[in-house]
């Protein structure tokens, strides 16, 4: 029963139809047919059968290395050169290394090696269902860009984000590596990329702030019914590029599994080139690593049409910062803590108390723009003095403080706080028994002065006490 075990299901058959032969209940032309072998092969097999019994119908081959097996000299070399200098590659990935160093062989069998020593192991993931979407049709249709952020160097410098953008229709990659993730990083990476293959007709990207504003819309953009934009946006719907945002990462899965792929390979390349700056890294983009990975990876598209349309004249000042402010009485623009003085040449245009917007370009330069009119304009060393305002003439008596006699004074309101404590001191004082009254009036005896006068009067007026009781 053990000898069975070691059986292919074909040997299994084999083993009931000989049986049957022993057993004089087929013959070997029929036990030929059944197997679907010639009549000298079953001949064969039937005397081998009877020869070896069961054994005799297990391949010869079973247990032996095949014809085309590494030797195990060369087997343990390869994976000691794996352990020494490839001990994080991926089987696929250190084939191809070792491949280039002369260490021949084949991704699956480096793979079977490493999963029987222990070096890797399978990852197995959980499958969420989605949609698939269609590839585009034409190169430049759509383009997917996304920022990774990732320890690309290893410790041996800071933190740097990878700017990725993948064509959808042939998976053709740029890159580019920044400091952070931020809008002058988005705006680098697509100038060069539209520096290299022209403008695209669409831009996929995610909700991050650099391409999604979470303000409300001002009065203008409810009057024009507009969604209000951020820099990003503004600046490619001036270009005439379709923003799309996603709303998952798998709906960009496409720039999603290229980030994979370059943590994976890039960072390997990174550290066996010895590269820790970021000039350098994209000059090793921009030279060896990105050409070699789209001729491995590139796709062809369902048609041969390319959809990329001309790179703008003003490309470089398109993809700007820019802000709206006022001209003020004097034709100078406020912006960020610095001020600029429009030039007297556009008198004509009558700018004062009108909106201007303030241009920064990547470069430090600052433009003045009205209504697409660039303007002249010079910054100013400091902050400009406001104008003196003009002087009003006031006709009529001019206001004098009233003297103590005056009758605003009589009634204790110029008198202020001391005035008031005396009338509630004598309040008090009317209110307690007729022993006390001579010694509170004369311990609470008001001040001297224009309240006294005041006071004269309303005692002839009221009797003490009347209006405060």
């Amino acid at each position: 029963m053990e000898r069975h075990l070691l059986m292919s299901g074909k040997e299994r058959t084999r083993l009931g139809v000989m049986k049957q032969i022993k057993a004089k209940l087929l013959s070997v032309v029929a036990a030929a047919e059944l197997l679907r072998l010639s009549y000298r092969q079953a001949k064969r097999v039937w005397r081998r059968y009877q020869k070896q019994g069961d054994e005799g119908l297990v391949h010869c081959g079973r247990g032996r290395a095949g014809n085309r097996c590494k030797k195990a000299k060369l087997r343990e070399r390869i994976l000691a050169r794996y352990k020494k200098r490839y001990p994080d590659f991926g089987p696929t990935l250190a084939a191809e290394h070792l491949n280039s160093e002369g260490l021949e062989v084949d991704h699956e069998t480096l793979r079977r090696w490493l999963l029987a020593k222990g070096f890797w192991t399978l990852k197995r993931r959980r499958q969420k269902h989605r949609h698939w979407r269609e590839r585009k049709a034409c190169f430049g249709e759509l383009v997917q860009m996304d920022g990774s952020h990732h320890d690309w160097f290893e410790g041996r410098r800071g933190p740097a984000v990878l700017m990725v953008m993948i064509d959808d229709a042939t998976n053709r990659t740029y890159a580019q590596f920044s400091e952070q993730e931020t809008t002058r990083a988005a705006y680098d990476t697509f100038e060069g990329y539209v520096r290299r293959h022209k403008l695209p007709v669409g831009l996929y990207v995610d909700r991050d702030s650099i391409y999604r504003t979470e303000r409300e819309p001002n009065l203008a953009e409810q009057l024009a019914g507009q969604e209000p934009l951020t820099q990003f946006g503004r600046a490619m719907k001036g270009l005439g590029v379709a923003l799309e945002l996603a709303y998952s990462p798998q709906a960009k899965g496409r720039v999603e599994r290229r980030n994979g792929l370059l943590q994976d390979r890039l960072v390997k390349e990174l550290r066996l080139a010895g590269i820790s700056e970021l000039g350098k890294a994209n000059g090793f983009l921009e030279e060896k690593f990105l050409p070699e990975l789209n001729r491995r990876f590139w796709v062809k598209p369902a048609q041969e049409a390319d959809a990329h349309r001309p790179v703008p004249r003003n490309l470089a000042e398109a993809l700007n910062w820019e802000e709206e402010r006022v001209v003020q009485r004097d034709w100078t623009v406020a912006w960020q803590g610095r001020w600029f003085q429009i030039d007297s040449g556009h008198e004509a245009l009558c700018l004062v108390g009108r909106s201007v917007i303030v241009r920064l370009l990547r470069d430090g330069t600052v433009q003045v723009v009205r209504e697409e009119q660039r303007l002249k304009c010079r910054e100013l060393a400091q902050r400009p003095s406001p104008a003196p305002r003009p002087k009003v003439l006031r006709t009529g008596t001019p206001q004098t403080k009233p003297k103590a006699g005056h009758p605003w004074r009589q009634f204790g309101t110029g008198v202020g706080k001391e005035f008031w404590r005396g009338v509630k001191a004598r309040t008090r004082a009317a209110r307690q028994p007729s022993l006390g009254l001579r010694s509170a009036s004369a311990s609470l005896r008001p001040p001297s002065g224009p309240g006294r006068a005041g006071e004269k009067i309303r005692g002839q007026q009221h009797k003490e006490g009347d209006i405060f009781s």
